[in-house]
């Protein structure tokens, strides 16, 4: 495992904002889901079909509180991929939102130890990438710190200032196969990523846009 600290980065991800075509919809999904303060909607017609190359994962502290955040998903509307189930590294499921985005729900616990809770550890974007090695010194070379690595496989990024969202790569066709969907997709990834500095394009094709920027798009909608 490879690890690398810096006293401070350059660039760090400021905000997640979920692509949609109806942002009442989503926002009373996201709501029910528990997310709402802590990932942007906003409106979008652009083509997307099939995987969109990336999920979104809740840590959370046990069990019990995965399968009553996966039954809230359901209750408002979720599709489930992989029904929660007991593995290796801990426990966990997978359901598609009604606006299509892919959400994990895990605990590297396995046993149940308390009642369920709302509250969440973490939230983790994963984006499925071709070259994982690429676009990890890609991403280190635009100033973001890395704080594990794992050769080919995956990289993970410390958390930025806001400590909201934390960022991850993993091999795309891996990703799809952890998450229960086929790997091919085109058009659309329908996430935008905040940066704290400028605006530019993964070699992925993931769009980071200046947190200004998005903000002001934001308050339009």
């Amino acid at each position: 495992m490879e690890t690398t600290a810096h006293t401070s980065a350059r660039m760090s991800l400021a905000s997640v904002t979920v692509e949609v075509d109806d942002v009442e919809a989503a926002h009373r999904f996201y709501a029910a889901l528990g997310v709402d303060t802590r990932i942007r909607l906003r409106e979008s017609e652009a083509p997307s079909t099939g995987f969109r190359g990336f999920t979104l994962a809740l840590s959370v502290t046990g069990p019990a509180t995965v399968d009553g955040f996966v039954a809230a998903a359901v209750e408002a509307g979720a599709k489930v991929l992989k029904p929660a189930t007991k593995s290796l590294w801990g426990y966990g499921g997978v359901v598609q939102a009604p606006d299509g985005t892919i959400w994990q729900v895990v605990t590297s616990a396995k046993k149940h130890t308390g009642p369920a809770t709302r509250e969440i550890d973490e939230i983790v974007l994963l984006l499925g990438v071709e070259d994982v090695k690429a676009t990890r010194q890609f991403y280190v070379g635009r100033g973001l710190t890395l704080a594990k690595g794992f050769g080919g496989k995956y990289a993970e990024f410390a958390a930025g200032a806001s400590g909201s969202v934390k960022l991850a790569l993993y091999k795309r066709r891996g990703l799809a196969k952890l998450l229960g969907v086929p790997a091919d997709g085109a058009g659309s990834h329908r996430i935008v990523l905040g940066s704290t500095t400028d605006t530019f394009t993964d070699p992925d094709g993931f769009v980071w846009e200046a947190s200004e920027a998005a903000e002001a798009v934001d308050a339009t909608e």
